[in-house]
Order: C-alpha cells, then structure tokens, then sequence
C-alpha cells in the first residue's frame, strides 16, 4: 500500500488556475514514469505566475531570465520532486507557436517528468531526444 503522500499533485501559487482533465493528466504522467522504468513517490505540480518563477530561478539556480519549467528532482528512484510552471509563459510559447494552450501545457509538464526520468536537453542530440519522447506522449494523450 502506498502512503497517503504518495502521488502526483496540482497547485497554484499567485494564479488563478485549474488544471483541466486532472484524473487524465495524472494518470499519464505515471504511464510515462512506469514506461520508464522508475517508481514514483511524489511530484508536486505548482502553476504560477512568470514572476514567481523568475524569483525562483534567481534565488535557486542563480539564473536571471524567464522560464516555462523549472524542475527540482528531490529524490531519482522512487521519484520524489517539485515542478513549477509559469501559466504566463506556457500562454505566451502556445500563442508563438500557434498551438493550443492545453497542448502546450501537457509539453510543458511532461518535459519536467521526462527530466525526472533522466532525459536531458544541453547537447542538440540530447534535445532532439527529449522532444522525440515529448512528441511520443503527446500522441500517447490522443
């Protein structure tokens, strides 16, 4: 049985947001985990605002520029981590992009997990990798 703290999770820090189809979404992040091989314990998902995430980004990873996702692995296997997304800025890239919002958004969020799982995306061949996954479970989603 696992604990009561065991899962993944949605909030939101100084935006108004919910997260649509949240049964859907949670069940597929952790399709995507188990696909991976790795076990979950808990991912927390806080939705924010592109100041907030810019604060964060600042203070913890002493980068000054905007950002979509910022990923903070806690623990590798069993997964443990925090993944906050700027709303602001997940708006803002589906708009450039001239792709749905709720389309952007799962991207965003699966790229935090795919992060979580051990993808990487410094080196191009590391970031085609990871968008080739990315696209993987976007068609997963339907």
């Amino acid at each position: 049985m696992e604990p009561a703290d065991s899962g993944i999770f949605f909030t939101s820090h100084d935006v108004e947001f919910n997260l649509p189809q949240e049964p859907s979404i949670r069940n597929w992040i952790i399709d995507a985990i188990h696909s991976e091989a790795k076990d979950l314990h808990r991912i927390d998902f806080i939705f924010c605002s592109d100041d907030y995430l810019l604060e964060i980004n600042r203070t913890h990873l002493q980068h000054d520029y905007y950002t979509d996702i910022l990923t903070f692995p806690l623990a590798a296997d069993p997964i443990l981590a925090e993944i906050y997304i700027s709303i602001d800025r997940v708006k803002e890239n589906a708009t450039s992009l001239g792709v749905d919002f709720d389309m952007e958004l799962r991207r965003v969020m699966i790229h935090g997990v795919l992060h979580l799982c051990g993808y990487d995306d410094h080196e191009e061949a590391d970031i085609r990798g990871m968008r080739e996954k990315e696209e993987e479970w976007l068609k997963k989603w339907g």
